[in-house]
């Protein structure tokens, strides 16, 4: 539509959420779904939010290509990130320090990240950093690096893993396989035990130009966009859901 204009604001999805809840957006992008506080005080400004569920994000655990490590439980990526395990040798690595990075407290993928896989307080040793991009870049060029990012930001439309990165397999528990996220039908199928769903938010149900722009997203077109970025399409659970909300037909 050459008559549209959109203008795209970063920031993290508490951002994104406390501009819809203060009217100061159409649509809001989340990597988590809004918690009670948020949709009470939405509700008490006369916001009804509305979550729309539009792609899959497989969340990659990666390490700097130096370090000879391949796979990882969950209990040994949250002790890490709780600052447990503190030196790469309890891996089964070389004896170095770890250093850990992640998000800051306003991104969704810190919110999920510390409530899915850590399950406690982050460590206060961990690297707050402004942007996903920049966890990439910080352990790319440090070889005693982890960090967590959103599929899309390590793998372009080719499936190549950026330059200086490992992605880590990751496995529920030590007696369970380790899949890797970058095989979609892992994500797909809930193997890869790291997955979520990235969300829109609107006020209401959404009308208009609005509605006609998340259905343009949900379309195959739209939805070959998504794949293109290095995310994943919405299974058909997500695209029965959208049906019963009548987002789609």
């Amino acid at each position: 539509n050459k008559e549209q204009s959109i203008a795209v604001t970063g920031g993290g999805s508490g951002t994104g959420i406390a501009a819809m809840i203060n009217r100061q957006t159409d649509i809001a992008n989340s990597s988590r779904a809004m918690n009670a506080s948020e949709i009470q005080q939405a509700r008490d400004r006369g916001v009804e939010p509305v979550a729309i569920p539009f792609a899959i994000d497989g969340l990659a655990v990666i390490i700097n290509h130096e370090l000879p490590i391949q796979e990882m439980t969950i209990d040994q990526i949250s002790k890490i990130y709780q600052g447990i395990i503190t030196n790469w040798s309890e891996l089964g690595g070389p004896d170095l320090p770890i250093t850990v990075y992640g998000r800051q407290s306003n991104s969704g993928t810190y919110v999920y990240f510390r409530d899915h896989v850590v399950k406690a307080d982050y460590t206060n040793n961990m690297r707050n950093m402004n942007g996903t991009a920049q966890i990439v870049e910080a352990v790319r060029s440090d070889r005693t690096g982890i960090g967590y990012t959103g599929i899309g930001y390590i793998v372009d439309k080719d499936g190549k893993v950026a330059d200086r990165i490992s992605v880590i397999n990751v496995a529920l528990d030590e007696n369970s396989t380790a899949f890797s996220p970058l095989l979609k039908e892992n994500v797909e199928s809930g193997d890869y035990p790291i997955s979520r769903a990235l969300y829109q938010f609107t006020n209401g149900m959404p009308e208009g130009r609005i509605l006609e722009f998340i259905r343009f997203e949900l379309s195959p077109e739209g939805q070959q966009i998504v794949a293109n970025a290095g995310y994943y399409p919405i299974g058909e659970k997500y695209l029965q859901q959208l049906k019963e909300m009548g987002i789609i037909e």
